[in-house]
């Protein structure tokens, strides 16, 4: 059997550039042991299989791997699973916004394609979310080390250090600017030996309120003990969460904000990503993503029948 696949850049405009999503348009007779085996052989940070489904003609359901097993939301994948669909021709883009229904695992997501001239120019998404906030955080002095940081680097002025779950708990570092998120090296023995452990939270989201992108208004960073010291992980499944921590200051008046956040440096893999989100210091905080990508390479999977 023959199985065409894409690979996308996601949350970029350029090739070479963001995060590399296999998609299998038309991926009806694959197995969950075969699609795990097929991310694993790709090695890429996420591999989307699509299935019609939806009763609609936009509308698909997704299974979602990486090379260490079922991922149960991406939204790396919706972006690029919708350029893929354009540009194979399985989706039509007849008019300047078209409607897509994703069936993840963890429910249906509702994107819009907007687009110029049939092909795809922006993918948004929205996601309604609850938070779980707590101020609790390592001292200044155990962040510094485990992130291979100065106390001086740490950002106090307008934000502190804060765990935030929306399903996934991540310890929200600040910093003073993008120089201190890029130099930052994860140091394991002095996270082990540290309170940072006891917050339950594996993943750690550095982030800068500044940036020599005058695209971005913030660069952010994943780094933890699953995170090799030399990866810079896609960010894309963290927006929700550092939307929800901004959200969780005073100071963020209420409304709708909009604004963008960047991954990587222009050396190697640059993300752009765009987010709005509606703050009424209510429960529930609906976040809008939205991106762009660009198709790298398409190429045929021939297993045996």
């Amino acid at each position: 059997m023959k199985f065409r696949y894409y690979i996308a850049d996601v949350f970029t405009r350029q090739i070479f550039n963001g995060a590399q999503i296999a998609v299998l348009p038309q991926s009806n007779g694959l197995n969950s042991e075969t699609m795990a085996a097929i991310a694993k052989e790709l090695n890429l940070p996420e591999t989307v299989f699509l299935f019609p489904n939806l009763g609609s003609a936009n509308g698909r359901r997704m299974r979602i791997f990486s090379p260490l097993g079922e991922i149960q939301f991406g939204g790396h994948a919706i972006v690029a699973a919708a350029y893929v669909l354009a540009e194979c021709g399985d989706i039509a883009l007849a008019d300047p916004v078209t409607p897509l229904l994703l069936e993840q695992n963890v429910g249906v997501i509702e994107a819009n394609v907007s687009s110029v001239g049939g092909k795809p120019t922006l993918v948004q998404f929205s996601r309604r979310v609850s938070a779980v906030v707590d101020r609790f955080a390592p001292r200044d002095e155990e962040l510094a080390q485990f992130l291979g940081l100065q106390i001086a680097d740490l950002d106090h002025k307008k934000y502190t250090p804060r765990l935030v779950s929306c399903g996934f708990p991540y310890l929200v570092v600040p910093v003073w600017n993008y120089e201190s998120v890029r130099k930052a090296r994860f140091n394991y023995a002095a996270w082990s030996q540290s309170s940072a452990p006891q917050t339950a939270a594996q993943e750690i989201l550095l982030f800068a309120p500044k940036s020599p992108n005058p695209e971005a208004d913030f660069t952010l960073r994943l780094l933890g003990p699953n995170i090799g010291m030399h990866e810079d992980p896609p960010v894309g499944s963290a927006t929700p969460a550092f939307c929800s921590y901004l959200c969780s200051f005073e100071h963020t008046r209420k409304g709708t904000h909009v604004f963008a956040v960047e991954r990587g440096h222009h050396a190697g893999r640059r993300s752009l990503i765009q987010l709005e989100m509606d703050n009424k210091q209510q429960e529930y905080l609906t976040v809008r993503v939205g991106g762009q990508a660009a198709i790298f390479a398409e190429g045929i999977i021939d297993l045996p029948d």
